[in-house]
């Protein structure tokens, strides 16, 4: 398991009290993949969604759909599989 850290919000920041964790996961999350310290995949499981909803979330958030070697040879075996 993880570590667990306690964060006190000040009041300025308007999240719902049972949405909290999830937000600061997912912001967390994207920051993280951004700056290149979590890879794609580790990002998303940090913010709970699947490839998809993280790819959506990456177009949203204006940082573009990931798409590298390891992308590539997937999708270049997959193809190989359809033939």
């Amino acid at each position: 398991m993880g570590k667990r850290i306690i964060v006190e919000l000040p009041r300025m920041v308007k999240i719902p009290d049972g949405e909290v964790e999830e937000r600061i996961k997912v912001e967390l999350a994207l920051r993280l993949y951004e700056k290149g310290i979590l890879s794609f995949g580790q990002a998303r499981r940090l913010a709970g969604l699947s490839k998809w909803e993280f790819i959506e979330l990456l177009v949203r958030e204006g940082s573009g759909i990931p798409y590298g070697e390891e992308e590539l040879e997937s999708d270049l075996e997959a193809l190989g599989e359809l033939s």
